[in-house]
């Protein structure tokens, strides 16, 4: 009867322990799967761009790490940055698009695990101003952020992309001011972007803020002006909000411009 009771509080012991593992992992595996799948991952500010902090030390195999979809630059303002399914593009100032390296260094751009909450189609003349009013007549709040992906048909495109600086680095607004821009004739593409809230502003271009590229991924940059035809509009709602800023003395000295970024 010893021999007997002492196997099953061995059994029940054992099966405690089980227990108690398969909670533990599971306690343990839980933020992990949340964080990153509804995160909006942020490198430096956009005041600090804004400034002329053109350098940074996060390179694109680290930015990936925290998303598949997004936009921003490269070290030196060396043109626009879109990624989409996991690769990121180069969009230099001869409006080429260039698969980039991982080496590469970014000192502002803003990703995101793409996963649509919503999903449409729309066939329509919109310009991007009308698009932007019906984007906002979709949303269910404008008090969190949203990524967004618009892929299809484009009667009409127009975009914009920046030189590489050199020090002493200008202002962004100055660089901007002799931006060489690009037309498109009637083709397919993905706008890639987000839509952020009124108090991100001076950390992040509130409102709509896109790039493009065509289908061939070819060429593209921040989009000006667009007139959709038919396309997929697929919205991706966010709800954290992470940003690591940038670890040197140009990040260090700069004071907010209060500028506004177009």
């Amino acid at each position: 009867m010893n021999q007997s009771y002492r196997t099953k509080s061995l059994a029940v012991s054992v099966i405690t322990v089980v227990i108690l593992m398969m909670i533990l992992s599971s306690c343990q595996l839980a933020p992990q799967a949340a964080t990153g799948r509804e995160t909006l991952f942020q490198y430096a500010t956009l005041d600090a761009l804004l400034a002329g902090v053109y350098d940074g030390e996060l390179t694109l195999a680290e930015l990936k790490q925290h998303g598949d979809f997004g936009l921003g630059t490269f070290n030196h303002l060396d043109g626009e940055m879109i990624e989409l399914d996991g690769q990121v593009y180069q969009i230099k100032a001869d409006g080429v698009a260039y698969r980039a390296g991982d080496e590469m260094r970014t000192p502002f751009a803003v990703v995101t695990d793409f996963e649509p909450d919503q999903r449409l189609s729309l066939k329509s003349g919109l310009d991007c101003e009308q698009l932007k009013t019906y984007l906002d007549s979709l949303l269910p709040s404008r008090n969190i952020p949203y990524a967004l992906k618009i892929e299809g048909d484009f009667s009409y495109l127009k975009t914009r992309s920046v030189p590489a600086q050199t020090k002493p680095y200008p202002p962004l607004l100055e660089v901007l001011a002799d931006q060489p821009e690009f037309e498109f004739e009637p083709g397919r593409g993905v706008i890639v972007g987000f839509r952020l809230p009124d108090y991100m502003d001076g950390a992040n271009a509130v409102g709509y803020h896109f790039h493009f590229i065509n289908e061939a991924r070819t060429a593209g940059g921040h989009l000006l002006a667009c007139r959709v035809q038919a396309v997929t509009v697929e919205i991706d709602y966010i709800h954290e909000w992470q940003t690591v800023l940038p670890e040197n003395e140009a990040f260090y000295g700069i004071e907010a411009t209060g500028d506004e970024y177009q």
